[in-house]
Protein backbone atom coordinates (compact mmCIF):
# COMPACT_ATOMS: atom_id res chain seq x y z
CA UNK A 1 0.00 0.00 0.00
CA UNK A 2 1.42 3.37 -1.06
CA UNK A 3 2.23 5.75 1.81
CA UNK A 4 0.20 8.93 2.18
CA UNK A 5 2.04 11.98 0.76
CA UNK A 6 3.55 14.13 3.51
CA UNK A 7 1.53 17.21 2.59
CA UNK A 8 -1.75 15.25 2.75
CA UNK A 9 -0.74 13.96 6.18
CA UNK A 10 0.06 17.51 7.31
CA UNK A 11 -3.38 18.67 6.13
CA UNK A 12 -5.18 15.83 7.92
CA UNK A 13 -3.24 16.28 11.18
CA UNK A 14 -3.89 20.05 11.21
CA UNK A 15 -7.58 19.69 10.34
CA UNK A 16 -8.17 16.96 12.94
CA UNK A 17 -6.31 18.99 15.57
CA UNK A 18 -8.44 22.07 14.84
CA UNK A 19 -11.63 20.04 15.13
CA UNK A 20 -10.52 18.72 18.52
CA UNK A 21 -8.92 21.87 19.99
CA UNK A 22 -11.44 24.57 18.99
CA UNK A 23 -14.25 23.48 21.38
CA UNK A 24 -11.81 23.84 24.29
CA UNK A 25 -10.83 27.31 23.01
CA UNK A 26 -14.53 28.30 22.92
CA UNK A 27 -14.96 27.33 26.58
CA UNK A 28 -11.72 29.10 27.53
CA UNK A 29 -12.81 32.28 25.74
CA UNK A 30 -16.11 32.46 27.61
CA UNK A 31 -14.38 31.85 30.96
CA UNK A 32 -11.78 34.56 30.38
CA UNK A 33 -14.03 37.15 28.76
CA UNK A 34 -12.53 37.00 25.26
CA UNK A 35 -15.80 37.70 23.45
CA UNK A 36 -16.71 39.98 20.57
CA UNK A 37 -19.72 42.11 21.42
CA UNK A 38 -22.09 43.41 18.71
CA UNK A 39 -21.89 47.04 17.53
CA UNK A 40 -23.01 49.15 14.56
CA UNK A 41 -20.16 47.90 12.29
CA UNK A 42 -20.60 44.21 13.05
CA UNK A 43 -23.18 41.85 11.66
CA UNK A 44 -23.50 39.41 14.57
CA UNK A 45 -26.19 40.01 17.21
CA UNK A 46 -24.84 38.11 20.24
CA UNK A 47 -21.41 37.95 21.94
CA UNK A 48 -19.11 35.45 20.20
CA UNK A 49 -15.74 34.07 21.46
CA UNK A 50 -12.91 35.70 19.49
CA UNK A 51 -9.64 33.92 20.22
CA UNK A 52 -10.07 31.20 17.62
CA UNK A 53 -6.56 31.99 16.43
CA UNK A 54 -5.30 30.07 19.44
CA UNK A 55 -6.81 26.84 18.10
CA UNK A 56 -5.58 27.58 14.56
CA UNK A 57 -2.06 28.23 15.85
CA UNK A 58 -1.81 25.02 17.91
CA UNK A 59 -3.30 22.93 15.09
CA UNK A 60 -0.77 24.31 12.61
CA UNK A 61 2.13 23.83 15.04
CA UNK A 62 1.17 20.22 15.80
CA UNK A 63 1.13 19.35 12.08
CA UNK A 64 4.41 21.14 11.28
CA UNK A 65 6.28 19.78 14.31
CA UNK A 66 4.97 16.29 13.53
CA UNK A 67 6.55 16.66 10.09
CA UNK A 68 9.80 18.14 11.45
CA UNK A 69 10.33 15.34 13.96
CA UNK A 70 9.27 12.48 11.69
CA UNK A 71 11.21 13.42 8.55
CA UNK A 72 14.79 14.42 7.80
CA UNK A 73 15.00 18.20 7.39
CA UNK A 74 18.24 19.76 6.17
CA UNK A 75 19.92 22.45 8.28
CA UNK A 76 18.99 25.39 6.03
CA UNK A 77 15.31 24.41 5.88
CA UNK A 78 15.24 23.75 9.64
CA UNK A 79 16.70 27.22 10.30
CA UNK A 80 14.06 28.85 8.08
CA UNK A 81 11.36 26.79 9.76
CA UNK A 82 12.47 27.80 13.26
CA UNK A 83 12.51 31.44 12.17
CA UNK A 84 9.02 31.25 10.68
CA UNK A 85 7.52 29.49 13.70
CA UNK A 86 9.22 31.90 16.11
CA UNK A 87 8.01 35.04 14.36
CA UNK A 88 4.58 33.47 13.80
CA UNK A 89 4.35 32.77 17.53
CA UNK A 90 5.09 36.43 18.24
CA UNK A 91 2.27 37.46 15.88
CA UNK A 92 -0.17 35.14 17.66
CA UNK A 93 0.90 36.50 21.06
CA UNK A 94 0.32 40.05 19.78
CA UNK A 95 -3.08 39.03 18.42
CA UNK A 96 -4.14 37.38 21.69
CA UNK A 97 -3.27 40.55 23.65
CA UNK A 98 -5.28 42.58 21.12
CA UNK A 99 -8.24 40.19 21.32
CA UNK A 100 -8.39 40.84 25.07
CA UNK A 101 -7.27 44.48 25.29
CA UNK A 102 -8.06 46.08 21.88
CA UNK A 103 -4.61 47.56 21.29
CA UNK A 104 -4.24 50.88 19.43
CA UNK A 105 -3.56 50.43 15.70
CA UNK A 106 -0.07 51.94 15.98
CA UNK A 107 0.88 49.53 18.78
CA UNK A 108 -0.29 46.57 16.69
CA UNK A 109 1.66 47.85 13.70
CA UNK A 110 4.82 48.17 15.80
CA UNK A 111 4.34 44.60 17.09
CA UNK A 112 3.92 43.32 13.53
CA UNK A 113 7.11 45.08 12.42
CA UNK A 114 9.02 43.54 15.34
CA UNK A 115 7.75 40.03 14.51
CA UNK A 116 8.63 40.51 10.83
CA UNK A 117 12.08 41.83 11.76
CA UNK A 118 12.77 38.67 13.77
CA UNK A 119 12.27 36.54 10.65
CA UNK A 120 14.03 38.90 8.24
CA UNK A 121 16.94 40.18 10.33
CA UNK A 122 17.60 37.54 12.99
CA UNK A 123 16.93 34.52 10.76
CA UNK A 124 18.00 36.14 7.47
CA UNK A 125 14.86 35.02 5.60
CA UNK A 126 14.40 37.70 2.95
CA UNK A 127 14.08 38.27 -0.77
CA UNK A 128 17.47 39.46 -2.05
CA UNK A 129 16.57 39.49 -5.73
CA UNK A 130 13.71 38.98 -8.14
CA UNK A 131 13.58 38.39 -11.88
CA UNK A 132 11.70 40.42 -14.45
CA UNK A 133 9.42 38.74 -17.04
CA UNK A 134 12.39 38.50 -19.43
CA UNK A 135 14.42 36.51 -16.90
CA UNK A 136 16.90 39.24 -15.91
CA UNK A 137 17.92 39.44 -12.23
CA UNK A 138 17.02 42.53 -10.20
CA UNK A 139 19.06 42.68 -6.98
CA UNK A 140 17.27 44.51 -4.16
CA UNK A 141 20.48 45.14 -2.15
CA UNK A 142 19.76 47.54 0.77
CA UNK A 143 16.04 47.53 -0.09
CA UNK A 144 15.77 43.77 0.58
CA UNK A 145 15.22 44.03 4.35
CA UNK A 146 12.61 46.85 4.42
CA UNK A 147 10.85 45.43 1.32
CA UNK A 148 10.50 41.97 2.89
CA UNK A 149 9.28 43.47 6.20
CA UNK A 150 6.75 45.57 4.27
CA UNK A 151 5.57 42.43 2.45
CA UNK A 152 5.13 40.52 5.72
CA UNK A 153 3.34 43.33 7.54
CA UNK A 154 1.22 44.21 4.51
CA UNK A 155 -0.16 40.69 4.00
CA UNK A 156 -0.66 40.30 7.74
CA UNK A 157 -3.09 43.22 7.65
CA UNK A 158 -4.89 42.23 4.46
CA UNK A 159 -6.31 39.08 6.05
CA UNK A 160 -6.97 41.02 9.25
CA UNK A 161 -9.09 43.60 7.41
CA UNK A 162 -11.15 41.10 5.40
CA UNK A 163 -12.20 39.20 8.53
CA UNK A 164 -15.73 40.61 8.64
CA UNK A 165 -18.13 37.73 7.96
CA UNK A 166 -18.48 34.23 9.36
CA UNK A 167 -16.01 31.92 7.61
CA UNK A 168 -14.69 34.56 5.22
CA UNK A 169 -11.07 34.99 6.34
CA UNK A 170 -10.60 31.28 7.09
CA UNK A 171 -12.02 30.24 3.73
CA UNK A 172 -10.00 32.77 1.74
CA UNK A 173 -6.86 31.73 3.65
CA UNK A 174 -7.55 28.07 2.89
CA UNK A 175 -8.01 28.82 -0.83
CA UNK A 176 -4.80 30.90 -0.92
CA UNK A 177 -2.90 28.16 0.93
CA UNK A 178 -4.07 25.48 -1.50
CA UNK A 179 -3.15 27.70 -4.47
CA UNK A 180 0.43 28.15 -3.20
CA UNK A 181 0.53 24.43 -2.35
CA UNK A 182 -0.35 23.45 -5.93
CA UNK A 183 2.38 25.69 -7.35
CA UNK A 184 4.92 24.44 -4.78
CA UNK A 185 4.09 20.84 -5.72
CA UNK A 186 4.82 21.59 -9.36
CA UNK A 187 8.15 23.18 -8.41
CA UNK A 188 8.94 20.44 -5.87
CA UNK A 189 9.33 22.78 -2.86
CA UNK A 190 8.59 20.23 -0.12
CA UNK A 191 8.77 22.57 2.88
CA UNK A 192 6.35 25.00 1.23
CA UNK A 193 3.87 22.20 0.46
CA UNK A 194 3.99 21.01 4.09
CA UNK A 195 3.49 24.49 5.53
CA UNK A 196 0.65 25.45 3.20
CA UNK A 197 -1.06 22.07 3.67
CA UNK A 198 -0.90 22.49 7.46
CA UNK A 199 -2.25 26.05 7.17
CA UNK A 200 -5.09 24.92 4.89
CA UNK A 201 -5.92 22.01 7.22
CA UNK A 202 -6.09 24.31 10.26
CA UNK A 203 -8.36 26.69 8.32
CA UNK A 204 -10.72 23.93 7.13
CA UNK A 205 -10.97 22.40 10.61
CA UNK A 206 -11.66 25.81 12.13
CA UNK A 207 -14.35 26.52 9.50
CA UNK A 208 -16.45 23.75 11.05
CA UNK A 209 -17.04 26.13 13.97
CA UNK A 210 -16.57 29.44 12.16
CA UNK A 211 -19.02 29.05 9.25
CA UNK A 212 -22.33 30.91 9.55
CA UNK A 213 -23.71 31.00 12.18
CA UNK A 214 -20.25 31.13 13.79
CA UNK A 215 -19.65 29.61 17.21
CA UNK A 216 -16.26 31.34 17.41
CA UNK A 217 -14.30 34.06 15.60
CA UNK A 218 -10.61 33.76 14.81
CA UNK A 219 -9.95 37.26 16.16
CA UNK A 220 -6.80 39.21 15.39
CA UNK A 221 -4.77 36.28 16.71
CA UNK A 222 -6.08 34.15 13.85
CA UNK A 223 -6.36 36.64 11.00
CA UNK A 224 -2.88 38.10 11.61
CA UNK A 225 -1.43 34.60 11.93
CA UNK A 226 -2.91 33.49 8.60
CA UNK A 227 -1.70 36.64 6.84
CA UNK A 228 1.77 36.51 8.36
CA UNK A 229 2.29 32.81 7.68
CA UNK A 230 1.14 33.05 4.07
CA UNK A 231 3.50 35.99 3.59
CA UNK A 232 6.39 34.19 5.30
CA UNK A 233 5.85 30.95 3.41
CA UNK A 234 5.80 32.93 0.16
CA UNK A 235 9.14 34.52 1.04
CA UNK A 236 10.66 31.08 1.67
CA UNK A 237 9.24 29.90 -1.66
CA UNK A 238 10.60 32.96 -3.46
CA UNK A 239 14.06 32.42 -1.94
CA UNK A 240 14.08 28.89 -3.36
CA UNK A 241 12.95 30.05 -6.80
CA UNK A 242 14.45 32.34 -9.43
CA UNK A 243 11.22 33.05 -11.31
CA UNK A 244 9.03 36.14 -11.27
CA UNK A 245 6.03 33.88 -10.66
CA UNK A 246 7.25 33.09 -7.14
CA UNK A 247 5.94 36.42 -5.85
CA UNK A 248 3.10 36.97 -8.32
CA UNK A 249 1.42 33.69 -7.30
CA UNK A 250 0.81 34.68 -3.64
CA UNK A 251 -0.23 38.18 -4.73
CA UNK A 252 -2.91 36.70 -7.00
CA UNK A 253 -3.82 33.96 -4.51
CA UNK A 254 -4.46 36.69 -1.91
CA UNK A 255 -5.75 39.11 -4.53
CA UNK A 256 -9.15 39.58 -2.90
CA UNK A 257 -7.93 40.73 0.54
CA UNK A 258 -5.01 42.66 -1.00
CA UNK A 259 -7.27 44.66 -3.30
CA UNK A 260 -9.94 45.11 -0.63
CA UNK A 261 -7.29 46.56 1.69
CA UNK A 262 -5.91 48.78 -1.08
CA UNK A 263 -9.40 50.07 -1.87
CA UNK A 264 -9.98 50.77 1.84
CA UNK A 265 -6.80 52.85 2.07
CA UNK A 266 -7.69 54.83 -1.08
CA UNK A 267 -11.30 55.27 0.04
CA UNK A 268 -10.36 56.55 3.48
CA UNK A 269 -7.65 58.84 2.15
CA UNK A 270 -9.96 60.42 -0.44
CA UNK A 271 -12.68 60.73 2.18
CA UNK A 272 -10.38 62.57 4.58
CA UNK A 273 -10.51 59.78 7.16
CA UNK A 274 -7.60 58.22 9.08
CA UNK A 275 -6.35 55.16 7.16
CA UNK A 276 -6.65 52.96 10.26
CA UNK A 277 -10.21 54.07 11.04
CA UNK A 278 -12.68 51.22 10.36
CA UNK A 279 -15.58 51.78 7.98
CA UNK A 280 -18.37 49.82 6.32
CA UNK A 281 -17.08 50.12 2.77
CA UNK A 282 -15.35 46.74 2.48
CA UNK A 283 -16.52 44.36 -0.22
CA UNK A 284 -18.40 42.15 2.22
CA UNK A 285 -20.23 45.22 3.63
CA UNK A 286 -21.23 46.30 0.12
CA UNK A 287 -22.53 42.84 -0.74
CA UNK A 288 -24.67 42.80 2.41
CA UNK A 289 -26.02 46.26 1.61
CA UNK A 290 -27.02 44.99 -1.84
CA UNK A 291 -29.19 42.32 -0.25
CA UNK A 292 -26.84 39.32 -0.14
CA UNK A 293 -27.12 37.09 2.91
CA UNK A 294 -23.96 36.29 4.86
CA UNK A 295 -23.74 32.85 3.28
CA UNK A 296 -24.24 34.23 -0.24
CA UNK A 297 -21.67 37.00 0.23
CA UNK A 298 -19.07 34.59 1.62
CA UNK A 299 -19.73 32.04 -1.15
CA UNK A 300 -19.32 34.73 -3.83
CA UNK A 301 -16.02 35.84 -2.29
CA UNK A 302 -14.89 32.20 -2.15
CA UNK A 303 -15.62 31.93 -5.87
CA UNK A 304 -13.68 35.13 -6.63
CA UNK A 305 -10.73 33.90 -4.55
CA UNK A 306 -10.82 30.51 -6.29
CA UNK A 307 -10.80 32.16 -9.73
CA UNK A 308 -7.84 34.30 -8.68
CA UNK A 309 -6.16 31.15 -7.39
CA UNK A 310 -6.72 29.35 -10.69
CA UNK A 311 -5.25 32.38 -12.48
CA UNK A 312 -2.19 32.13 -10.24
CA UNK A 313 -1.73 28.45 -11.05
CA UNK A 314 -2.19 29.19 -14.77
CA UNK A 315 0.69 31.67 -14.60
CA UNK A 316 3.11 28.82 -13.96
CA UNK A 317 2.15 27.22 -17.28
CA UNK A 318 2.69 30.21 -19.60
CA UNK A 319 5.54 32.47 -20.71
CA UNK A 320 6.30 35.88 -19.18
CA UNK A 321 4.37 38.03 -21.67
CA UNK A 322 1.18 35.98 -21.37
CA UNK A 323 1.59 36.01 -17.58
CA UNK A 324 1.69 39.82 -17.60
CA UNK A 325 -1.44 39.87 -19.77
CA UNK A 326 -3.27 37.55 -17.33
CA UNK A 327 -2.34 39.75 -14.37
CA UNK A 328 -3.50 42.92 -16.16
CA UNK A 329 -6.83 41.33 -17.15
CA UNK A 330 -7.44 40.10 -13.59
CA UNK A 331 -6.63 43.48 -12.01
CA UNK A 332 -8.81 45.41 -14.49
CA UNK A 333 -11.72 43.01 -13.95
CA UNK A 334 -11.47 43.24 -10.15
CA UNK A 335 -11.16 47.05 -10.13
CA UNK A 336 -14.15 47.35 -12.50
CA UNK A 337 -16.21 45.04 -10.31
CA UNK A 338 -15.20 46.92 -7.15
CA UNK A 339 -16.22 50.23 -8.72
CA UNK A 340 -19.59 48.82 -9.75
CA UNK A 341 -20.18 47.51 -6.22
CA UNK A 342 -19.26 50.88 -4.70
CA UNK A 343 -16.22 49.62 -2.78
CA UNK A 344 -14.31 52.77 -3.81
CA UNK A 345 -17.18 55.07 -2.86
CA UNK A 346 -16.32 57.53 -0.12
CA UNK A 347 -17.85 60.29 1.95
CA UNK A 348 -15.87 63.22 3.27
CA UNK A 349 -15.30 63.22 7.01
Amino acid sequence: MEAMPEYILAFVVAMTSALMITPAVIKFAFKTGAVDKPNERKVHKVPIPRIGGLGIYFSFMIAVLFYAFSTYVDDVTLYELIGLLTSGSLIVALGIVDDYKNLPAKVKLLGQIIAASVLVILFDVRIDFITDPLGDFIYLEWVAVPATIFWLVGLTNTINLIDGLDGLAAGVSAIASITILLVALKQNFLIVTILTAALAGAAVGFLFYNSHPAKIFMGDSGSMFFGFMLAGISVIGAVKSTTTIALIVPILALGLPILDTTFAIVRRYLGGRPIFQPDKGHLHHRLLSLGFTQRQAVLLMYIISSLLGLSAVALTEVNGHIAILIVIIVVVAVVYGAKKLGVLRFTRD
